[in-house]
């Protein structure tokens, strides 16, 4: 007898995603079910193509099915969503998935350094990445990303410049070196605008804003000129730079973003030689504080001179030394971002299900 697509649908109720731990069909990430001929074919909803769990997920589909009587061959292939960025009160960048902010409660936590080498980090996943500079008065992207020069412009719009395969756009760029940007909050909001919606960023699965530290103007501009998918916060271990990481995450909170996880940078300095650790600034705060306010853990990046030499360089890490320990963590945190924004993009749908179901009634 052959397979039925009732039977096909119940097969795959045995596959669970691993980040919600709930089956696909349950969670409506099955379509397009045909059945003709023992031939089976069927589309996989993910919110993210380029999430480390594609490929998992899409082999656990054909596994569950192709034990069923009467299937001769299988076929499942991976179609994307996207959830309603245009239908919030902000504006939406056309082309651009996923807009991430990069934030911290103060400076000097190694922000520009997390978000250079995360933004190439989920790159090298297979994604489209842009990264915007938005600290007006202290940008370090161009440095670290290995940029010089002026962008160009074509149709009114402004041409990112690019280097390791990352979309750029700073003040750096447009100032040169050693000027000073000596702005009132104004011009920064106009030009963080500028930035955000007269930028020819193209098609793009993530563009990383690299925010100032704290919690004024261009977190506020950001907050109103564009829909934000989430931010994720930098931070060290010690007492001082947690207490100001709380005040940033309850401002996020209170502006409505999502809170994406914590990155404790600087989390302890292994000696080369002796390979003893010692956490200069403390360890493990970043965690223990996400689990008091119940937000994800993303990871930690070791204090090392080798992380700061690279970006002195012009060469994140990731890439100039892609089999070290510190561009590894890196990776790792990029891989654990990608699931909560894929977490969050699937709440979003069951919650858009749920409004259109209630409407319906």
């Amino acid at each position: 007898m052959a397979v039925t697509e009732n039977e096909v649908l119940n097969a795959l109720r045995t596959v669970i995603e691993p980040d919600l731990k709930r089956d696909l069909v349950t969670l409506n990430m099955v379509r397009n079910v045909t059945v003709r001929d023992g031939q089976v074919s069927l589309e996989v909803v993910l919110t993210n193509p380029t999430g480390p769990q594609k490929t998992r997920i899409l082999q656990a589909c054909e596994e569950a099915v192709r034990p069923l009587r009467g299937v001769e061959q299988v076929r499942v292939t991976a179609a994307t969503v996207t959830f309603g960025p245009s239908a919030k009160d902000r504006p939406a960048i056309r082309g651009v998935r996923h807009i991430l902010a990069v934030a911290s409660g103060k400076g000097g936590v190694g922000k520009s350094t997390v978000a250079a080498n995360l933004a190439v980090a989920l790159s090298q996943t297979g994604a489209a990445v842009g990264l915007m500079d938005a600290d007006i008065y202290g940008p370090n992207i161009p440095i670290m990303m290995g940029v010089k020069g002026r962008p160009d412009t074509e149709d009114d719009r402004i041409i990112p410049l690019q280097n390791h395969g990352i979309k750029l756009m700073s003040m750096g760029f447009i100032t040169g070196d050693n000027v000073p940007v000596i702005w009132r909050g104004p011009l920064i909001t106009k030009m963080i605008q500028q930035f955000l919606h007269t930028v020819a960023w193209g098609d793009l699965d993530y563009l990383l804003l690299d925010l100032p530290p704290g919690t004024g103007d261009v977190q506020i501009t950001v907050r109103q000129s564009v829909y934000i998918a989430g931010a994720v916060i930098v931070t060290t271990p010690q007492r001082l730079a947690l207490e100001d990481v709380k005040r940033g995450i309850l401002m996020f909170k209170q502006v409505d973003v999502p809170i994406f996880g914590v990155i404790e940078n600087m989390s302890a300095f292994v000696c080369p030689r002796c390979q003893t650790r010692t956490d200069i600034f403390g360890h493990g705060g970043g965690l223990r504080m996400c689990e008091q306010m119940g937000i994800p853990f993303l990871g930690e990046v070791p204090l090392d001179p080798k992380i700061r030499e690279a970006g002195d360089t012009g060469i994140p890490i990731v890439i100039g030394q892609p089999d070290s320990p510190q561009a590894g963590a890196f990776r790792r945190i990029a891989a654990a971002l990608i699931a909560q924004v894929d977490v969050l993009e699937a709440k979003r749908a069951e919650q858009a299900k749920l409004t259109e179901g209630l409407k319906v009634l």
